[in-house]
């Protein structure tokens, strides 16, 4: 009788947990894989529609199936929340399907061997964890860098910067031009059109190859001083970076004539309270992270580029460049190039504050190229060794033009470097010295790569596809591989209708 009363409690428990949620969330575990490809396909490709219109596709398919009432019939493309077996409903975010404000963040020549280096670069070594860096916790997916066929595979930074800025592929050396040199709408127009105030922050001169792509048309990036005028018609609210030398005193009396605000001194920025903003702080690009005493050039930048442009009710467009990784990664200088890592991320976590502190924000980070080959170990040494790069008090560019000026070279070396240099080393910087500033530049650099044990395969750009980091209302249409044109469809399609 026991036995038959125990066999009865062991089939009905069996069959009550074969109804349940349980069974069912183990249906949908098995097919999660699957269906967590189809979504990210879906969220690539479909680049005119939101997350919100994604999750209702997703529920009008399961309804089409029955979903609600078999589970079993679940497709394998759709991904139905358990909540939603359970007790038909549908938890629905309270953030915006499409966000209010969108920031795209560009690290120029941050290729994937740049953030796992700065990974390494900031790991702290009193630790057996290796930490994560804002580079680990918001990355999302990857996208392609060719430009168009005429140019090859190998893209420049303005080729890059047309495809961001206006979806399409053009020539290298093209700044928001096609093919035959007619203008390409930007995300910085349309976004003019429908109300929104625009801006850009930069580390290089604000007329460089990146910002200008955003904010004029021309057909040769090197044309910086018809840029530079061109930026008159771009209308936007906030232009800040270097390029003082390209803006002649008739230029910037026509600014200040459309009511733009001319400063050229970082302290100047707290005086400036509402747009319009040109800020030029350099002749050229701005200092170098590691010549910098007073640091966060660019946070303090992209901080201030936030507080102007959250004034507009309607929304706005910011683009934030690490120009100067790019400038660091020609040169083959990881000093210097950690350097400028550090202070992007900086910029970075400034966007990501501002992005958690609400829900109608979109955050886009990438870079528009890889430079240089960077390799994390070279020489068949299966090691990598950062922690120097740490104690180096000053650029390695400005190490060599100071050695080249003074006699006791070889003291001030070792003050600068951070270390004591051997023998060899010193006959190395002697030899190289004799030949002026840029051999020893070169010299230096050499030094540093054989005792990081760092690699480099080119002085210029590579084909390599690089990442892609989001967060915010609309981030997760950023998941998976895309083309660097989809970046910037997928940023257009979120924007607002034209306004009546």
């Amino acid at each position: 009788m026991q036995i038959k009363i125990t066999l009865s409690l062991i089939l009905g428990i069996t069959l009550c947990f074969s109804n349940s949620s349980f069974a069912n969330n183990a249906l949908v575990g098995n097919e999660a894989p699957q269906a967590d490809q189809t979504t990210q396909q879906i969220q690539v490709h479909v680049s005119s529609v939101s997350d919100t219109s994604i999750i209702e596709a997703s529920n009008q398919a399961a309804k089409s199936a029955n979903i609600e009432d078999d589970p079993a019939r679940l497709p394998a493309n759709i991904v139905a929340p358990i909540t939603n077996v359970a007790s038909k409903k549908v938890k629905v975010s309270s953030a915006p399907s499409k966000p209010k404000n969108m920031i795209i963040m560009i690290g120029d020549g941050m290729g994937p061997a740049y953030t796992t280096a700065y990974r390494y670069f900031k790991d702290n070594p009193d630790t057996e964890e290796i930490e994560q860096t804002v580079f680990d916790r918001l990355l999302v997916g990857m996208a392609s860098t060719y430009p168009a066929p005429a140019s090859g595979y190998v893209t420049d930074s303005a080729a890059s910067a047309t495809a961001l800025a206006t979806g399409f592929k053009s020539y290298n050396g093209a700044i928001s031009v096609d093919l035959d040199k007619r203008p390409l709408t930007t995300i910085m127009e349309l976004a003019k059109k429908v109300g929104l105030a625009t801006g850009v922050a930069v580390s290089c001169q604000v007329n460089h190859a990146t910002p200008a792509a955003f904010l004029a048309h021309n057909e040769h990036r090197r044309n910086y001083v018809q840029i530079a005028e061109g930026y008159l018609a771009s209308d936007a609210d906030v232009i800040l970076g270097g390029g003082q030398k390209y803006f002649s005193d008739a230029l910037l009396s026509e600014f200040t004539a459309k009511g733009y605000q001319h400063i050229t001194e970082f302290e100047q920025l707290d005086g400036i309270t509402e747009p319009k903003v040109l800020g030029l702080f350099a002749d050229v690009q701005l200092p170098w992270v590691l010549d910098d005493q007073d640091g966060y050039k660019l946070s303090t930048l992209t901080k201030k580029s936030l507080e102007l442009l959250s004034q507009n009710e309607q929304g706005f467009i910011l683009m934030v460049e690490g120009s100067l990784i790019d400038w660091a990664g020609h040169s083959n200088d990881i000093a210097t190039a950690m350097g400028e890592m550090d202070e992007f991320a900086n910029a970075i976590e400034v966007v990501e504050q501002f992005v958690r502190e609400r829900n109608d924000t979109l955050m886009v980070v990438t870079a528009d190229h890889n430079t240089g080959g960077l390799s994390i170990g070279a020489h068949g040494e299966y090691v990598w060794n950062p922690t120097m790069l740490h104690n180096i008090k000053a650029s390695p560019q400005t190490i060599s033009e100071e050695l080249v000026a003074v006699d006791n070279w070889q003291e001030r070396f070792n003050q600068l470097i951070g270390f004591e240099a051997t023998t060899e080393e010193l006959a190395s910087l002697d030899a190289a010295r004799m030949q002026g500033q840029k051999q020893l530049y070169k010299s230096i650099l050499h030094i540093i790569d054989i005792r990081t044990n760092t690699g480099w395969t080119s002085v210029g750009h590579t084909a390599s596809d690089v990442q892609v980091f989001a967060a915010g209302p609309g981030s997760r249409l950023f998941s998976g591989h895309q083309d660097n044109t989809e970046i910037a469809t997928k940023m257009m399609s979120l924007l607002p209708k034209a306004l009546n």
